[in-house]
């Protein structure tokens, strides 16, 4: 554990961080998983009404740093099929 002043201070911040990112990252797989099961349960108009959402969210979850540009990518084509 730090002593320092700043570096106690960084810890803090760093496990506040800690869980806004846990929670962005929960909040997408949740989401993924919804649909996928959708898809698998063959229930196309609930699938269809969850793709804008789970999009948005993939898109969010790239500008919030929990996933790379590419692999939102990956995962919206995959999912748009």
């Amino acid at each position: 554990m730090a002593n320092h002043p700043s570096a106690l201070k960084r810890y803090r911040q760093s496990q506040k961080r800690r869980l806004i990112n846990s929670k962005n990252a929960h909040k997408l797989k949740t989401q993924l998983k919804k649909l996928k099961v959708a898809v698998a349960a063959k229930k196309s108009a609930d699938a269809k009404g969850l793709v804008p959402d789970t999009f948005s969210l993939i898109d969010k979850s790239v500008q919030k740093g929990v996933i790379k540009k590419n692999t939102a990518r990956r995962y919206k084509s995959r999912l748009a099929k």
